[in-house]
């Protein structure tokens, strides 16, 4: 491997970083030639987040949304491969490789299972396209934020298809305010988007042969293919009997401290959605935790004291939603909006061109 950005022995420091997702994986391309970085993924490639309801929908939007992990790490050793539990000083995974570390990042953000390889999921997409296409109705189960954009999707490219929406709450996104999601009902009806609130329905119970749903309300909803957009558990269950047991709070995600450090331990850092930040867990906030440990881990690397590590503070809630391709609802410091005002900030490309640009690639 080749030698610190300036040969001061840096190049020594072993980082391992575990989980390449948005925060795992700029963090990993930030220290590569820092230190001798080691990045523990369970698929080749790195899936910018925001594009995937676009992809279902136009899988060639997955050929700049999918990134091999070796495009942009040219100066770090890739493991395809689960972590599966952590000692002390080294990472295990379930391919049975033991990685030691000084450092150690723990980016697995949410249980969330992938295919190992980008052709596999090129496929998935494509598969999911298809679904869409030779479908008159389409069940969305979850009204959060990922069902909300898939909905708007698909209402846009197909206004003549039956899109409806089961959610298990009072509203639509529950995370942001009332007014952004109340525009966002508003619209979904200007698209014939029918919207079932305070409803569940019972996924054990689906057969898809006979395009029929019950809710727990007693309504039978008729669709030809459903897609369930419902939260995932943080991706921590490997932790639960490693070293770091007792770092984890109720909700399965690790305490950190104001540095964005582990609680109790100096050279481990967790980032991302895994983390007990109480913010609203999207990919533009992982990515800004990333940038203050790449921050905090070069000073501490050069011996700095701790009263010079940079802190992180955790944001307001403020998103940016999709609703097809030109228009988007914003919950923003300035107030809430919602049409193409807001979509021309995100709904045309989903920030892939700037995505790539800072991973070092070609927009």
């Amino acid at each position: 491997m080749e030698g610190g950005a300036e040969g001061d022995g840096n190049s020594k420091i072993k980082l391992v970083v575990v989980g390449g997702g948005v925060a795992g994986a700029f963090l990993a391309k930030e220290m590569q030639f820092v230190a001798d970085v080691v990045l523990i993924d369970p698929k080749e490639y790195y899936e910018i987040p925001w594009a995937e309801l676009r992809s279902m929908v136009e899988p060639s939007f997955t050929k700049r949304s999918l990134i091999k992990h070796m495009d942009y790490l040219t100066n770090a050793r890739i493991i395809t491969s689960s972590a599966v539990s952590i000692t002390e000083n080294q990472v295990l995974t379930a391919d049975g490789d033991s990685v030691t570390f000084d450092y150690l990042v723990i980016a697995t953000g949410h249980a969330y299972s992938t295919p190992r390889s980008r052709d596999s999921r090129l496929e998935q997409f494509e598969q999911d396209s298809q679904k869409i296409k030779s479908s008159k109705s389409v069940l969305i189960v979850g009204g959060g934020p990922t069902g909300v954009e898939l909905a708007g999707e698909i209402a846009v490219d197909y206004p003549e298809k039956k899109v409806t929406i089961v959610h298990k709450g009072p509203r639509l996104l529950e995370f942001i305010g009332d007014k952004a999601a109340k525009k966002t009902l508003d619209w979904m009806k200007s698209k014939k988007v029918e919207v079932l609130l305070n409803q569940t329905v019972d996924l054990n119970s689906i057969s898809e042969g006979d395009g029929v749903y019950m809710t727990s309300a007693g309504e039978k909803i008729t669709a030809d293919c459903h897609f369930v957009c419902v939260g995932k558990p943080p991706g921590s269950s490997w932790l639960q009997e490693s070293v770091l047991k007792d770092c984890l709070n109720k909700n399965g995600q690790l305490i950190v401290d104001e540095y964005l450090r582990v609680r109790g331990r100096s050279n481990i850092f967790a980032v991302g959605d895994i983390t007990d930040v109480p913010e609203i867990k999207q990919g533009f906030l992982a990515n800004k935790h990333a940038m203050v440990v790449v921050k905090n881990m070069k000073m501490l690397m050069k011996g700095a004291d701790e009263s010079k590590l940079a802190k992180y503070k955790a944001s307001s809630a403020m998103a940016i939603l999709t609703l097809g391709r030109k228009e988007a609802v914003a919950q923003l410091p300035i107030g809430t909006m919602i049409g193409w005002l807001p979509g021309l900030l995100k709904s045309k490309d989903l920030f892939v061109g700037k995505t790539r640009k800072a991973l070092g690639l070609n927009s």
